[in-house]
């Protein structure tokens, strides 16, 4: 019979370490961090107010305020599998509840959905139900993507990379059409009080490429940043 002692010890002792290592973290932040930037959490103690709700994976690569170099109290920030946002309707939980706090409750004015590349959600999507066969919560979740799967499946793609990418942008279209199926974000965007932009972010380059709304296509950030400035300045 097999031995898992020195196995499940040594599982353990990692968890152990990596424990540990999140606490020097937080000693480092409270003696070194924080005095720096005392009364900026001050002023943050009682009250927020962030300009953006920026939405995106779970996935342990992406940070948002390290990617947008934000401070704290700027990003009202909301992680899933896959960056999804289900249609109104569709599963009210937790994403729809701060897709509306955000919105009507903190009055943010730009809304960003950011995927990226090498998304595991996006792979388990490509291959198909068997992939998350034996994550039934995982797989019921995905399903919120599936019209993405269904546009990139008659591009007829057959290098897995290109399929995966594909898929990581059409999916960043199919929720930003069902951000605005909210009503809070419709009528804020009626309003012209909000914006909403999709991006996705390339892990491995460091770059962030922008969904242009009138064109249909992904753009570079300088592009996306010179259209800005001209419909700021008119």
């Amino acid at each position: 019979m097999p031995d898992h002692t020195h196995s499940h010890d040594s599982h353990s002792e990692s968890c152990d370490c990596d424990l540990l290592h999140l606490l020097n973290g937080v000693d480092e932040f409270a003696r070194n961090v924080f005095p720096g930037d005392k009364e900026l959490f001050r002023s943050l103690a009682n009250f927020q107010a962030p300009h953006t709700l920026f939405i995106t994976c779970a996935d342990s690569r992406v940070s948002p305020e390290l990617i947008t170099q934000t401070r704290p109290g700027e990003l009202f920030v909301c992680r899933n599998i896959g960056n999804i946002v289900p249609a109104y309707g569709e599963m009210l939980g937790g994403v729809s509840a701060v897709v509306e706090f955000a919105v009507l409750g903190l009055n943010v004015r730009q809304i960003v959905l950011c995927g990226h590349t090498d998304c595991g959600a996006m792979k388990g999507l490509a291959d198909g139900p068997g992939a998350t066969a034996d994550m039934p919560t995982v797989q019921a979740w995905l399903r919120n993507a599936e019209a993405a799967r269904s546009v990139v499946q008659i591009r007829g793609l057959s290098d897995e990379d290109q399929v995966v990418q594909a898929l990581v942008e059409e999916n960043v279209r199919l929720q930003l059409t069902h951000l605005r199926t909210h009503p809070a974000v419709a009528a804020r965007v009626a309003q012209g009080l909000l914006q909403v932009q999709g991006w996705v972010y390339d892990i491995g380059h460091g770059t962030i490429s922008v969904f242009d709304d009138t064109h249909g296509r992904f753009e570079s950030l300088g592009s996306a940043r010179a259209r800005l400035l001209k419909d700021t300045t008119g």
